[in-house]
């Protein structure tokens, strides 16, 4: 495997120090689009909120930030990752408000009926079946809560499509595929958005 084949690969599970290199840039580097993502959010006062594939937890940190009444999960299935988003939320997690766990998308280990908002930022490329893992999702809703997507792809651009023959287990996913499969696990209300100039995509979903 070639070094930059080896470098992009660590976007799926960050390990070692190629690992701690892209989560450094995954901060600050996915901040835009983020922010972004954020501003189609509906008017919300948030309980419980959890951000999954949470990488190195800045958009965690935001959640907290956004929702001061909110208590925040963050969770990764890279131990490497869990570890940096433990230590930027630190301040968080020591007053009580912020867990990081590890744990896999296809079996949450989260409370059922539990969380207001989920949110999902550039992660769901990696997810093992999109149906199995939205229902998973779902699962951890209450009734009336939201489920918001990120991506830096729509699915059809050329960059994301060249990492996704790159990085083993990619899958850049198009609104219309999510939108099915957010269907089929059972959320009622799904709303798409496309950025003006960028491949970017919002999707936000309603239990």
């Amino acid at each position: 495997m070639g070094l930059m084949k080896k470098f992009f690969s660590q976007t799926r599970k960050p390990e070692g120090t190629l690992g701690k290199m892209m989560l450094k840039g995954m901060n600050s580097g996915h901040a835009k689009l983020a922010d972004w993502g954020f501003e189609h959010l509906p008017k919300l006062s948030p309980k419980m909120a959890a951000d999954l594939g949470c990488g190195a937890g800045r958009n965690a940190g935001e959640l907290l930030k956004k929702y001061p009444q909110a208590k925040v999960t963050a969770m990764d299935y890279s131990e490497l990752s869990v570890q940096k988003a433990k230590k930027y939320n630190q301040a968080m997690i020591t007053a009580g408000r912020c867990r990081v766990i590890q744990g896999d998308v296809s079996k949450l280990p989260l409370e059922a009926d539990s969380y207001d908002l989920v949110t999902a930022f550039e992660t769901i490329y990696f997810w093992p079946g999109l149906e199995k893992c939205f229902s998973q999702v779902a699962n951890i809703l209450k009734d009336g809560g939201y489920f918001m997507i990120c991506n830096e792809s729509d699915g059809t651009d050329q960059t994301s499509k060249k990492f996704e023959s790159i990085i083993d287990g990619m899958r850049c996913y198009t609104p219309a595929e999510i939108t099915a499969a957010l269907k089929a696990a059972g959320f009622t209300s799904v709303k798409s958005d496309h950025h003006p100039s960028k491949p970017w995509i919002t999707v936000i979903a309603k239990k």
